[in-house]
């Protein structure tokens, strides 16, 4: 079987799902700081579960930059300084 990536390079990556007030909360936040997503919707790309349960991840939502994982989802943004956010944008 051949394994399907699903990271966006260049960008931040955050997977989500429906009905998930955490993946919400952590897109309102990029958007509030002015920076650019994709979302991956787990409903709509099953092979996107795959991928995240390969990296070790059990949960959304999962966010990465340039391939990288940044961990605690939405509260590990959260937690994070305006320096950091903007190490985002750039």
């Amino acid at each position: 079987m051949t394994t399907v990536s699903y990271q966006i390079y260049n960008m931040i990556t955050v997977y989500s799902k429906n009905n998930c007030p955490f993946c919400d909360r952590a897109k309102a936040l990029l958007e509030s700081k002015g920076i650019p997503f994709n979302t991956i919707m787990m409903e709509d790309q099953p092979n996107a579960r795959e991928f995240l349960i390969d990296q070790g991840l059990r949960s959304v939502p999962q966010i990465f930059k340039d391939g990288v994982l940044l961990p605690g989802g939405y509260q590990g943004l959260a937690d994070k300084d305006e320096d950091f956010f903007n190490t985002l944008k750039g």
